[in-house]
């Protein structure tokens, strides 16, 4: 028996240093991407809140967006989707234009005051990378599925500073209820080293202060539960409206250059206008804030119509940024009358609007405790738990699949797009049998 164990760690370890191989280049490759792009998003808004007169250009800023991903952009459309998609059905490499492309097109958006944020082009450029390191070393199907993974986890990690949470968001991000244990090496490496080198860099990421935790009561404890349905319900709303505007658009607007002219025509003139910069762009100053004392109680709203307007008519950028932004204006508004203080209110609302949104309840906690401290752990496990549950069978990331529903009214392996023609199905069955 002995004998036996020693043979399989033994055989072990050639697997061990081959995807610490693969790991490390796909985290040296994410993580400098990162870096490149968090320096290049920093100019960016700090170029236009110094001239904020660029925010008028923001229609034709989308308009050429638009122009040169209807030319050639077409195949990368999908962003995020596609890589999930390509995880669970591999089909064929993903282009190599995916990476330049969201990048310049999302510090488009935020020097011209589009309200977006970053994660989905950390994660794309993770992901287009990863990719060209399973081309270099000829990597199997399987393997392409896990080192793909990889730079998922490697992008998220990097342009957070959050390597645990973003290991597990490439493992907890591709199906609901369901973890693939055969990517753990590949994600926790990646995510470590792509945050360490991206940190190397020079990149700064932004700290959040919860100063104080208060200890588990009953009150606390029911304060948590309450902000977390109303934190899923919130994070249902932003990817059900996100979605339901974008496809109202495509429906009404044939060519797809006009539909962010449009958007961000909306976007400037509303933010200029209503002189609302706040709502623009990543809005960082804002999420600090939130932190620190008490905000309109409509702020979180405000971010959300700018969000979805901006996102839905077709600018590029990220989902997750934003939502941080909800979550901590809500959780401020929601400290007037819950029993909890407004710092731990604004950390959990950071975190769980997230996860409900995301349906990543897990990866959601574990980033609370990196961000915040491990005194905020269980306060943000059940926020982040109850607004998974209370955000539904939706999200912003339409190719999840469901590996294990919520509850069980549909079918595993579904495909979280599919799922409003279920309900139609299942209606219309209900009808005709009544």
């Amino acid at each position: 028996m002995k004998r036996l164990k020693s043979v399989e760690q033994i055989a072990m370890l050639p697997h061990l240093g081959r995807w610490l191989l693969f790991s490390t280049l796909v985290g040296v490759l994410a993580g400098s991407a990162s870096a490149l792009f968090l320096f290049l998003l920093d100019l960016a808004t700090d170029t236009r809140t110094t001239h904020m007169w660029l925010v008028w250009l923001l229609p034709l800023a989308g308009l050429a967006t638009g122009w040169v991903y209807f030319r050639v952009g077409q195949s990368v459309e999908g962003g995020n989707n596609l890589l999930i998609d390509e995880i669970h059905d591999p089909k064929k490499t993903i282009p190599r234009r995916m990476a330049p492309l969201v990048l310049i097109a999302t510090v488009i958006t935020h020097l011209f005051g589009g309200s977006a944020g970053r994660e989905g082009t950390a994660v794309q450029m993770g992901g287009a990378l990863a990719d060209r390191v399973t081309q270099w070393f000829g990597l199997e199907r399987d393997e392409r599925r896990i080192l793909l993974m990889g730079g998922i986890a490697a992008g998220f990690s990097s342009v957070f500073g959050t390597p645990l949470a973003g290991a597990i968001f490439g493992l907890e991000v591709l199906a609901i209820g369901r973890l693939r244990y055969d990517a753990l090496l590949a994600c926790f490496a990646s995510a470590i080293v792509a945050d360490e080198v991206c940190r190397l860099w020079g990149i700064h990421h932004t700290v959040y202060v919860v100063p104080f935790v208060p200890a588990l009561t009953l009150s606390g404890v029911a304060s948590a539960i309450v902000a977390g349905i109303a934190f899923g319900v919130v994070g249902m709303l932003f990817a059900d409206s996100t979605h339901a505007l974008s496809a109202w658009i495509k429906r009404r607007i044939q060519y797809p250059p006009i539909r962010p002219l449009i958007g961000g025509a909306f976007v400037a003139v509303l933010g200029m206008t209503l002189n609302v910069p706040q709502y623009l762009g990543l809005g960082i100053p804002t999420i600090e804030a939130a932190f620190k004392g008490d905000l309109p109680v409509y702020d979180f709203a405000g971010k959300f119509a700018f969000t979805v307007m901006t996102l839905a008519s077709g600018f590029k950028g990220g989902e997750v940024t934003p939502l941080f932004y909800i979550g901590a204006t809500l959780g401020n508004a929601l400290s007037h009358v819950l029993a909890l203080p407004l710092p731990v209110l604004a950390g959990l609302g950071f975190v769980a609007v997230f996860a409900g949104a995301a349906n990543t309840p897990i990866a959601s906690t574990i980033m609370a405790i990196e961000l915040f401290g491990s005194h905020i752990g269980v306060y943000a496990g059940l926020a982040c738990v109850v607004s998974y549950l209370f955000s539904g069978h939706t999200g912003i990331y339409r190719a999840q699949r469901l590996g294990q529903p919520k509850h069980a009214l549909f079918p595993h392996g579904v495909r979280l797009a599919d799922i409003p023609a279920l309900r139609r199905v299942r209606s219309k069955s209900s009808g005709t049998s009544d």
